[in-house]
């Protein structure tokens, strides 16, 4: 009994003490929940507060302490049980339950093994550009020109001018009856300037003392009544002898070369905010009024010069309407082109094609390119326009040139320092990895299901690259320093043909200095900041349709040029197809042949031709050199022909005075003789 109370005392002491400690860790294990639970509360409403701004997401964004807790346990191992079976379990299902927010977490970021949409598109898109650059393929282009206004009618936007109309506007704005004519009199001024002016000269006469220096390099300083006059001709109050200081303002505030108060440039120093906004409240209010009042001219607001070619440059819907029906309707751009990418040479033929029921009128120019022979090879119809009006006693006629086309290379000098192959090799890299270093998100794959184009070409999907000016600019960046890595270790690789000192060189030491003060999308933010300011646009859509297989079957692209002081869009829809019967069918196919085929004549020489032009010059010039010598001498010629008439003139020149001369005394001598004739008479 002793010893079943004392083992029953036992247990109660054993239980408390297990229910102690039980306590004790359930409290710590509380505690630490709950310290775990303020963490996690914080951090979900400051992920809450960065939720503020999508509407959205706030109606989400809710505290539940109980689903909160409850979701803990589950996922966190309970230490409180001894059972091993249950912890082994518990350890299981965390460690699951962590190797899967691994994966997602990999999912969410590590598109190289995971891609999302916009990453397979690019991938796609990379794929076929490569196969398409290293592959010989024929190309037949049609481009589409369209005018539309800047701001659609139905915008909020409508009736608004952009930032730099307004800040010209303001600028050049003349309020009516600022100007008061009794304030200024320029008979006035002209009579007090002319006045000022006697007085300098009769002082000057009176009492100018100067210090001359019979050095050349010397100069002369003037006294004139204690008024001392510096180098520049201005005294010590900063006017110069005509009454002006050095901004061009006399005592009274004219401008020497305006008959206004300020002059012509006034309006510089009054380009302040206050100013401005002052302008464009006056500016707003006659636009408003000359609304209101239907045929009012009085409330036009006054914006000079400017003002008129800001006017006549914007276009009206109407003139947008007829620049559409009767010119772009008709208008087309058209191209065939094949490429040779193992010969590195380009052969394409240009048209320029307006055709209407009544006119028809088309412009075509062949057009190639050799980087391995360092060759362009033109239509001379092309350029002997231009060469006539520099040269027309040397220009031949169309049908006297033996050939089709002309050729022109670049000079030895240029092409030992830096091959065209070698540039034409890094500017085809330089764009194969600018273009895989842009951000995913500029590439899209889109639904083609509706996409007439893609049914024509047989695509089965389509990529979508937008290049804006943040795009482009740093498309031009980061071109800029792949070109100038591959020609440096171009020339690295040839230390033999560049030695230290050596042109290229040292000109690519210092690209490369300044291409490491910048960064690619710093060019992006600068054609962002000429595009926000200027009236330019440098934004263009491409759309790539590619088969199964991804290979490069046609190309749409899209460029819009024009701003807010043009009033209008122009967009240029240029569709490329990539397949051979599209080129084999196509009228100008005939012309790229006949120009660059197999058995097209040889081009002329260009360069001969320049250099015979120039020898001819340089023959003609030295014949004007040599008459310019001829010229004052009276013996020494080295042109028998030119000094023999220069003789012949001096000798009958000298012949006919020494003729008159004796005709003189000849006819003295018969006056004499007839005096003494007449006395002999008078005699007898």
């Amino acid at each position: 009994m002793s010893s079943n109370h004392t083992h029953k005392r036992d247990q109660q002491r054993h239980s408390g003490m297990a229910h102690h400690q039980s306590s004790a860790h359930n409290y710590n294990h509380n505690k630490h929940n709950k310290h775990s639970y303020q963490s996690r509360k914080l951090t979900f409403i400051a992920g809450c507060a960065l939720l503020v701004g999508s509407a959205f997401g706030l109606a989400g964004c809710q505290s539940n302490p109980a689903l909160s807790s409850s979701a803990v346990s589950k996922s966190m191992i309970d230490f409180s049980s001894a059972d091993s079976t249950q912890s082994q379990a518990q350890g299981r299902a965390f460690n699951a339950s962590r190797t899967a927010k691994s994966e997602r977490y990999q999912q969410l970021f590590d598109q190289d093994k995971y891609p999302n949409t916009d990453n397979q598109a690019k991938s796609h898109l990379l794929a076929a550009i490569r196969q398409h650059l290293v592959t010989e393929h024929v190309a037949v282009a049609q481009a589409n020109y369209q005018a539309a206004p800047f701001i659609d009618p139905d915008s909020i936007d409508a009736g608004s001018s952009s930032l730099l109309r307004t800040i010209i506007e303001a600028y050049a704005y003349e309020p009516d009856g600022d100007y008061d004519e009794s304030a200024y009199d320029e008979s006035d001024h002209e009579d007090r300037q002319t006045e000022a002016m006697a007085e300098l000269a009769a002082v000057s006469i009176e009492s100018n003392t100067c210090n001359k220096n019979d050095d050349d390099d010397a100069y002369e300083v003037c006294v004139v009544e204690d008024i001392n006059y510096d180098e520049d001709g201005y005294d010590q109050d900063g006017y110069n002898e005509y009454g002006y200081n050095r901004e061009g303002y006399d005592i009274d505030g004219y401008n020497e070369y305006s008959n206004a108060e300020g002059g012509s440039l006034s309006g510089v120093s009054n380009l302040k905010s206050k100013n401005l906004l002052k302008n464009y409240e006056a500016i707003q209010m006659a636009k408003q009024q000359s609304e209101a009042v239907e045929g009012s001219q009085s409330s036009t607001p006054s914006t000079g010069v400017i003002g008129q070619m800001l006017s006549m440059f914007h276009r009206t819907p109407e003139q947008i309407a007829a620049s559409n029906a009767y010119q772009y309707k008709n208008l087309t751009f058209n191209s065939v082109s094949q490429y040779k990418p193992k010969q590195r040479q380009l052969q394409s033929v240009y048209s320029y094609d307006y055709m209407t029921p009544t006119i028809s009128s088309s412009i075509q120019i062949p057009l190639a390119f050799d980087f391995n022979h360092s060759t362009v090879t033109v239509d001379p119809s092309a350029i002997l326009p231009i060469v006539a009006l520099v040269n027309p006693e040397n220009t031949p006629l169309p049908n006297q040139m033996t050939s089709h086309t002309v050729s022109f290379g670049l000079p030895e000098s240029i092409t030992a320092q830096l091959p065209p192959a070698v540039l034409y090799d890094a500017a085809i890299a330089a764009i194969q990895s600018s273009m895989a270093e842009l951000a995913p998100e500029h590439f899209s794959a889109v639904d083609i299901r509706s996409d007439a184009f893609a049914k024509e070409v047989g695509a089965s999907r389509a990529v979508k690259v937008y290049f804006g000016s943040k795009q482009s600019g740093e498309m031009i960046g980061k071109t800029l320093k792949y070109m100038t890595k591959s020609l440096q270790d171009y020339v690295d690789a040839n230390p033999q043909k560049y030695p230290d000192g050596a042109m290229l060189k040292t000109a690519l030491a210092k690209v490369q200095l300044y291409n490491k003060g910048y960064q690619s999308a710093d060019m992006g933010a600068l054609l962002q900041l000429i595009e926000a300011i200027g009236p330019i646009s440098f934004n263009q859509i491409n759309y790539y349709y590619l088969d199964s297989s991804d290979r490069l079957l046609a190309k749409q692209q899209r460029i819009n040029i024009g701003g807010d002081l043009l009033g209008s869009t122009t967009s240029v829809l240029n569709q490329i197809r990539y397949d051979k019967s599209s080129f084999n069918n196509h009228a100008l196919t005939p012309l790229l042949t006949e120009s660059f085929g197999a058995n097209a004549k040889a081009a002329i020489d260009g360069n001969a031709w320049i250099a015979e032009q120039r020898q001819q010059k340089d023959r003609l010039q030295a014949a004007r050199d040599a008459r310019y010598d001829y010229s004052g001498r009276s013996g020494d010629y080295d042109d028998d022909d030119y000094g023999s008439d220069y003789a012949d003139d001096d000798s009958s020149y000298e012949a006919a005075e020494y003729d008159s001369v004796d005709r003189q005394d000849d006819n003295d001598i018969e006056d004499d003789a007839a005096d003494d004739a007449d006395n002999r008479v008078d005699d007898q």
